[in-house]
């Protein structure tokens, strides 16, 4: 553990508590079929986990802002892991819920302000921090369908072990000498740009209510456009993940060779057409465009936090638990509006309303510039 440096570990951590968000998606079906909840009852679920997320996260940015709170970041994993460990317990769904969407608010300000402390602000290694929520969310399928499918939903206490973990690993991190030596006396240039992070956060919270969309509902979906039930839902859901994993990494990369801005553009473009094929285009294709969906936007993903922190150098913490956190979290608030579409027509209509929003991210992105006014060299 010692040979992986502070960045690796703070990677480790993130996938750690981002297991709770991608959880929600993955205990879906098995609500549905032990519980017998309905879309609606789902999307309050999702709602509860990401609306106290969301309120609650921007006050952790102005308290990291403030002062160091690196004993929260631990703190806050294992509240995550409790949440989700309650949520097959009894019928508490929506408390449970709340619970972890609150551990995961609490988390990522700081573990934002932290791990670009450790990378020395690389797009490259805040691309491996990002690709640590990716991770933990592609695990989430693979860790909690077969814990579930046999013990049932009454088996979710086990689930708390990640963020145990997660907490134990990271206090690794924060401890270290490097991290010491790197996160104090970094003087802060540049002013704040305002209508430039604004203009960014909406551009991640439409990509927020696309990818939160697909991660609640692409494994009813799945079941239904390829049949297979809750099995065809967890793969489903692994790809979504595992394609999100590898954009978040391509992105630093993309980004260290043609810069941010351009990425960013080119990826929301590409995400259109790859969202229309998975949602119009009939039988096995239907994995490949939403691997294809999936990585276009997760390219953007590590260039939200590295651009929202440059576009706010003064209020690293808050524009961390908003690019990290905040604009991950919030799509859940339109989780209720899809599934009352889907409930009036159909789940095929209600994802076909998405596309337009990667469209939106592709336009608004021609109204940003690089901060600094050029290409960003550091790797």
């Amino acid at each position: 553990m010692r040979r992986i440096p502070p960045v690796g570990l703070m990677a480790i951590g993130h996938a750690c508590v981002d297991v709770y968000q991608g959880a929600v998606p993955a205990l879906v079906p098995f609500l549905v079929a032990e519980r017998g909840l309905g879309y609606v009852a789902i999307s309050g679920i999702t709602l509860a986990a990401t609306l106290l997320s969301s309120v609650v996260q921007p006050v952790f940015g102005v308290l990291t802002d403030r002062r160091p709170l690196t004993w929260l970041i631990p703190v806050s994993m294992t509240t995550a892991g409790l949440g989700i460990a309650l949520i097959g317990v009894g019928e508490i769904y929506w408390l449970a819920a709340g619970l972890a969407g609150l551990g995961v608010a609490a988390y990522h300000p700081e573990a934002a302000r932290t791990a670009r402390a450790v990378s020395g602000g690389s797009h490259v290694g805040m691309s491996w921090f990002s690709v640590g929520g990716n991770v933990g969310f592609a695990l989430a399928p693979a860790l909690v369908t077969p814990i579930v499918a046999a013990g049932g939903l009454g088996w979710t206490p086990v689930l708390i072990a990640p963020g145990l973990v997660g907490a134990v690993v990271t206090r690794r991190a924060i401890r270290s000498t490097r991290f010491v030596a790197a996160g104090n006396g970094q003087p802060v240039v540049g002013s704040d740009d305002w209508p430039s992070f604004l203009r960014l956060s909406v551009i991640m919270v439409c990509r927020s209510l696309v990818f939160v969309g697909l991660g609640t509902f692409i494994a009813l979906y799945a079941a239904q456009r390829v049949g297979g039930g809750t099995t065809t839902g967890g793969i489903a859901l692994l790809v979504l993940f595992a394609a999100s994993a590898a954009g978040t990494l391509l992105g630093g990369r993309l980004a260290a060779r043609f810069g941010r801005i351009r990425t960013l553009r080119t990826s929301y473009a590409a995400a259109v057409p790859a969202l229309a094929g998975l949602v119009f285009v009939p039988g096995p294709a239907f994995f490949g465009f939403l691997g294809l969906t999936a990585t276009a936007l997760a390219v953007p993903f590590s260039l939200h936090v590295t651009l929202g922190q440059d576009f706010l150098p003064t209020r690293v913490g808050t524009a961390g638990g908003m690019t990290l956190g905040l604009a991950v979290s919030i799509g859940g608030i339109g989780t209720p509006i899809l599934a009352t579409v889907a409930e009036r027509t159909s789940l095929h209509v209600a994802l076909a309303t998405l596309i337009a929003l990667p469209l939106a991210c592709a336009l608004i992105a021609h109204a940003l510039k690089e901060p600094g006014g050029g290409v960003p060299t550091n790797g």
